[in-house]
């Protein structure tokens, strides 16, 4: 069985070139791949094209990336809980596809499936489907780069017509992802909600590197717990338990003094 392990986050993505296109986990600040962003960050690697549900905060996640200027155009269904994000996008600095979240989610799993496109209610009737949307602005916030019409089609179902759109799929050069556990073989179990867009990120990459927060040896995962064959899975790094995870916005309730809220 081929070991997939690689020594360190440093390690796992040196090969990942200025240009590249990538897929990354994660929903707010929950399961992304913190570890392998940051040895990104730090080689220097820049122009990153990044497919993911959105850019992390100012100073986490994605977010650092973007406040670097490493990043030259995001796919994301959702860009609201960042600042220098908004600023970029419409100074001209960045790229935005604006991709509905569900499919996105589809795009990204179909390109893992092999499936080159499939069509979608999801945008019938909206500047998804009709084109317009903002891609990138000039400087003096004239609209620059927009989106393109798509194809939309009638398809009977259950007896009435509806339309639908053409989506293409998504393939990315590499994949990071984050997970809770996993094999040397690549084998992955994901947390909770934590696995969000983490197994659709990794089947879309060409090359997918996971960084797991326990790494164990093959035969040690239950195969009915298994989210995420290793199949999909190149290159695993851990990171450890004690790894840093941010909730974007805590809310809690002051005791009553009795235990409860």
């Amino acid at each position: 069985m081929i070991d997939k392990t690689f020594p360190s986050a440093a390690d796992a993505v040196a090969d990942i070139p200025d240009g590249a296109s990538l897929a990354v986990g994660g929903f707010g600040l929950s399961g992304n791949p913190i570890a392998l962003i940051e040895a990104l960050l730090a080689r220097g690697t820049t122009d990153l094209s990044v497919v993911s549900n959105n850019c992390g905060v100012d100073d986490w996640g994605l977010g650092v990336l973007l406040q670097a200027r490493r990043i030259r155009k995001m796919t994301s269904s959702y860009v609201g809980e960042n600042k220098e994000f908004e600023r970029q996008f419409l100074s001209g600095e960045l790229e935005l596809e604006l991709t509905p979240q569900g499919t996105l989610a589809e795009k990204l799993r179909a390109g893992g499936s092999g499936i080159a496109a499939f069509f979608t209610q999801t945008g019938v009737g909206t500047q998804v489907a009709d084109g317009g949307l903002p891609r990138r602005y000039t400087p003096d916030g004239s609209v620059a780069v927009a989106s393109p019409p798509k194809d939309v089609r009638v398809f009977d179902v259950h007896g009435s017509p509806r339309e639908f759109v053409l989506e293409e799929a998504i393939v990315t050069d590499f994949a990071l992802v984050h997970a809770r556990r996993g094999d040397t073989a690549g084998n992955l179990v994901f947390n909770k909600a934590a696995r969000n867009f983490n197994p659709l990120a990794a089947m879309a990459g060409r090359i997918c590197i996971a960084e797991v927060e326990e790494l164990v040896e093959p035969g040690e995962l239950d195969p009915d717990h298994i989210h995420l064959p290793g199949i999909f899975v190149h290159r695993i790094i851990e990171v450890g338990t004690e790894i840093e995870k941010r909730i974007e916005k805590r809310t809690v309730a002051a005791s009553d003094g009795n235990g409860g809220r």
